[in-house]
């Protein structure tokens, strides 16, 4: 069964662990947020009085109620059994300053005779065949573990009933598990805890513990450490955990959001508010590197993955930080990530992984590049550090004299560089956003320039002279006017009377938008623009008033995207038009998840979440919404 909806996500700076709407763990990703995830599935269940087991994700005689801690990334997942009319509270988070996910169980007896409860863990780490997986009973739990890593799962304070090591998947749903194997060689295991009978009315509690180890100790280090785990007062956890993520949020409020005085402003504060204790989840705090997403699709049945680093996508995100005052995260980002993995040439790939090394690719995307030296600027506008600039001018300007031959080649068409994939990684050619991103770059290392100034031939051993910096602005003034023009000449349709994504297909599409913001190329009331709006609405609008991303897109039905609705909320914005704003925007607030995560794509029938649950750009953009409604009050 695939696991493409990730309704929760908690963790904390090294782990990352997402869950379904019914409390179950769909991926555990450690040390970093993208390279390794450990679980194929982990599954708990009951056994009460002489039922079979009864598994806590799903039984037909189970309800669901899940909540956050308030401004927390503490998630509850409230379990009600209404055939034995047993209520189990399961606690999930992840320590600050251990890399350790606590779950605690909390079962209480509201039936009118005694229950005699049984736990059981079920579950199977990804397996292949260079790191097989094994596993090992130990007094209080169950070590799981392949040649460069472990995964150890154990109570607090309860003695294991039972375990399996081998075959218990043969006989799991009886809920009576057992076995001579101590250890064995099998990717599946379970063991049990008698929790005892629990009185009508009465309560108990279960502490379980998951602690990954990357072959960094023997076993016998591993049991020791699991010891000290726990020893840890895990209710004093709960309170750090519970103090830093509220204190977090009371930091990030950059847009000083007051407390709302109805339901309309309460979704806004709820959706901002888990954008603010989302971005710590994505970040790799080591390097900078952020994931799009956490992953969704590992075996690749319907994209390419997520949980990598696009600079694409990573750029507006940063534009978010910056207003949330993730200001350091953000310097982080460029000074460290985009430095590390900038080519000799001085383009930057489709993607990463977060520690900074190349992803799978399957293509050149010409706006990554450009996108990096806008956001530099950008990121310059908010904190107006020019130390910033220095430090990654040599980048930037290595990333301009790419795209300087890049814009060369097709002003000249010598084809001595591929063919850029689009926006959306699917077409090959020339686009209108890849064209207004590099007319973008170039303004933007204007502007570098002329913040530095006298200042440039002060740094590098007077590498940058100041003829040399005027001949450069001049000759990217020149290519700006022949990108505009080239832009008129060749993207822009008579016929339809509108701008057009490429000089191929000539479809519409919501990147248009990209001429106006980020980029600037045009202003919102040129008559050309107000051309492609109309467009735009008559032929990627749907009937729900969510907007796809060109026309005629059949990816995953041609659902509309959030950050379609978004875009063209900052255009009406910027052009003036509240009323259309409005209308837009509350498309996405009522497709919002059930925690206030928002999605990638929206199902036009439901109206819920469809893909991607927790995308960064999504989240991003509705930041920069959040910032351009204040201003425009």
């Amino acid at each position: 069964m695939e696991k493409y909806l990730n309704e929760a996500i908690i963790g904390n700076k090294n782990m990352l662990v997402t869950f379904s709407g019914s409390g179950e763990m769909l991926r555990l990703s450690y040390p970093n947020k993208d390279n390794r995830q450990y679980i194929k599935y982990f599954h708990t269940g009951i056994k009460i009085n002489d039922s079979g087991l009864i598994k806590l994700h799903e039984d037909v005689n189970n309800t669901y109620m899940q909540f956050y801690d308030t401004d927390t990334n503490i998630l509850n997942t409230e379990i009600t059994n209404t055939y034995f009319n047993l209520k189990i509270l399961q606690t999930d988070f992840v320590s600050i300053k251990e890399d350790i996910l606590i779950k605690k169980y909390t079962f209480i007896n509201e039936n009118s005779i005694d229950l005699d409860i049984k736990f059981l863990i079920h579950s199977e780490l990804l397996s292949d065949q260079n790191n097989f997986v094994s596993g090992l009973k130990i007094d209080n739990g169950m070590i799981q573990y392949a040649h460069d890593f472990s995964v150890a799962t154990f109570a607090k304070s309860y003695k294991t009933l039972s375990s399996q090591i081998n075959g218990s998947i043969n006989n799991i749903d009886s809920g009576i598990i057992g076995g001579k194997d101590y250890i064995g060689m099998s990717k599946d295991s379970s063991i049990s805890y008698d929790i005892g009978i629990i009185k009508p009315g009465e309560k108990k509690e279960l502490e379980i513990c998951v602690y990954i180890d990357e072959n960094k100790k023997t076993m016998q280090a591993v049991e020791d450490e699991i010891e000290r785990i726990r020893k840890i007062d895990f209710n004093k956890e709960y309170s750090n955990v519970k103090s830093y993520w509220r204190k977090y949020v009371r930091e990030h409020n950059g847009l000083n959001l007051k407390d709302p005085e109805n339901s309309y402003e309460e979704k806004i504060q709820e959706i901002y508010k888990r954008s603010i204790l989302l971005y710590p989840l994505l970040i790799n705090s080591s390097t900078g590197g952020m994931i799009a997403a956490p992953e969704v699709d590992e075996n690749l049945t319907q994209c390419g993955r997520y949980a990598y680093c696009w600079p694409r996508d990573a750029v507006f995100i940063t534009r978010a930080l910056d207003i949330l005052k993730m200001t350091k995260e953000t310097e982080k980002f460029y000074s460290n990530f985009c430095r590390m993995t900038q080519s000799k040439n001085g383009m930057w790939e489709q993607r990463f992984y977060t520690d900074g090394k190349l992803a799978p690719c399957w293509g050149y995307q010409v706006d990554e590049t450009a996108s990096v030296i806008y956001g530099v600027y950008s990121h310059y506008e908010y904190t107006k550090n020019e130390n910033f600039l220095k430090v990654n001018l040599h980048m930037c300007e290595k990333a301009v004299d790419f795209l300087k031959r890049y814009v060369k080649d097709i002003f000249e068409n010598t084809n001595i560089y591929p063919l850029s994939y689009d926006i959306w990684e699917e077409n090959e050619g020339i686009h209108l956003y890849s064209l207004s991103a590099i007319f973008s770059a170039f303004d933007s290392m204007i502007k570098i320039y002329k913040v530095l100034g006298n200042n440039l031939s002060d740094f590098e051993n007077n590498r940058l002279k100041e003829e040399k910096v005027h001949k450069n602005i001049e000759e990217m003034l020149e290519l700006q006017v022949k990108v505009k023009k080239y832009i008129e000449d060749n993207l822009y349709d008579e016929n339809r009377k509108s701008y057009v994504r490429n000089t191929n297909d000539k479809k519409i599409d919501i990147s248009l938008l990209g001429t106006v913001y980020p980029f600037n190329v045009f202003s919102t009331k040129e008559k050309k623009v107000l051309n492609t709006i109309d467009n735009i609405n008559l032929t990627i609008r749907t009937y729900t008033g969510g907007y796809q991303r060109y026309e005629n897109d059949h990816y995953r039905n041609g659902s509309p995207w959030l950050i379609a609705n978004l875009w063209m909320t900052l255009y009406y914005l910027e052009n003036g038009e509240k009323k259309k704003a409005k209308e837009t925007f509350d498309f996405v607030l009522k497709t919002a998840g059930k925690h206030y995560f928002l999605s990638e794509q929206i199902n036009n029938t439901t109206l819920k979440p469809d893909w991607v649950i927790g995308l960064g750009w999504t989240h991003a953009m509705f930041i920069i919404v959040l910032e351009k409604m204040i201003e425009k009050r």
